[in-house]
């Protein structure tokens, strides 16, 4: 239980500022929730985020254990493309499931992950789980980071948000594109006619970018390297679609004509700034067997 007796010098600033600085593993939200709910006294009394911490105050924080999940941990292999203390980079399989929903209770990453990381899960949000920031569609291969810490969860949250960070796909699309280069600038919104759906045309979409390039072109289809600018829902499949070239095996928005298990996306290669080193990493995840017959 951490306690803090702030001398002459120490004071001015906020309870939760004051406790985001001593304590730089847990996220502000996480000790203001802390706070929220008594676990954080100054001199024996329970005090409001904003107070104003001052000299001779004795700040005692109580840091109650995660409350465990229903989700139970299973022992699945996991294709580990980097670990350390805080993240892990991994390289999905298609047909896996990140988090667990109806219909897919188990065999999703989280059941690996609680298995893998286990005793090395962080808190956040008072809830044992591991730090998802990021998803790929069950049927979408490749890189995904984890954050194992608050402090990495949170910096690597803000990463994406900010869209500091790489993301690049190789998909294979039907059709030969009339341009080897191109982008795609089309909102993305709910289908006004399947909510189901994702669509590029809907009267409510948010703003999307996609730079596209032809790797190789074959008769009917062409392996394609996209670098997504933003994160929407589908961006890809969206996108692809939307100009004519939707992705082979790709049954939501485009058409069989190519007989594949899955929606032939990979999430290719991942960039980001590692939270706690400041340092700029790329990771990269080998191509799958049933992108072969394109490369």
């Amino acid at each position: 239980m951490p306690t803090f007796h702030l001398d002459e010098t120490q004071g001015g600033e906020r309870l939760d500022q004051f406790l985001r600085a001593q304590l730089p593993e847990h996220s502000r939200a996480f000790l203001q929730k802390l706070i929220e709910d008594k676990h954080v006294l100054v001199s024996g009394r329970p005090a409001k985020a904003s107070y104003t911490v001052r000299a001779g105050d004795s700040i005692t924080v109580e840091i109650p254990p995660p409350h465990p999940l229903e989700t139970q941990p299973e022992k699945i292999t996991l294709d580990v493309l980097f670990e350390d203390d805080d993240l892990i980079v991994l390289n999905k399989p298609a047909g896996m499931v990140v988090h667990p929903a109806a219909g897919n209770f188990t065999g999703t990453l989280v059941n690996a992950l609680l298995h893998h990381c286990r005793g090395k899960l962080a808190g956040i949000g008072g809830v044992e789980r591991p730090g998802i920031v990021h998803r790929l569609d069950k049927g979408t291969s490749g890189c995904i980071v984890v954050a194992k810490t608050d402090v990495a969860h949170q910096s690597l949250v803000a990463q994406f948000k900010s869209r500091r960070v790489k993301k690049i796909y190789r998909a294979v699309c039907l059709g030969r594109l009339a341009r080897p280069t191109g982008k795609i600038e089309a909102d993305i919104g709910r289908s006004n006619r399947d909510r189901k759906k994702m669509s590029a045309t809907a009267r409510r979409g948010r703003p999307a970018l996609t730079e596209y390039r032809v790797l190789k072109q074959h008769a009917d289809c062409a392996l394609v390297e996209l670098t997504l600018h933003t994160g929407r829902t589908h961006q890809i499949r969206v996108h692809m679609a939307h100009i004519g070239h939707p992705l082979v095996g790709d049954a939501t928005y485009g058409r069989a004509k190519i007989p594949v298990e899955r929606p032939l996306l990979h999430a290719y290669k991942l960039g980001f700034t590692h939270p706690r080193t400041g340092l700029y990493q790329e990771f990269t995840a080998p191509m799958p067997a049933d992108f072969k017959p394109y490369e």
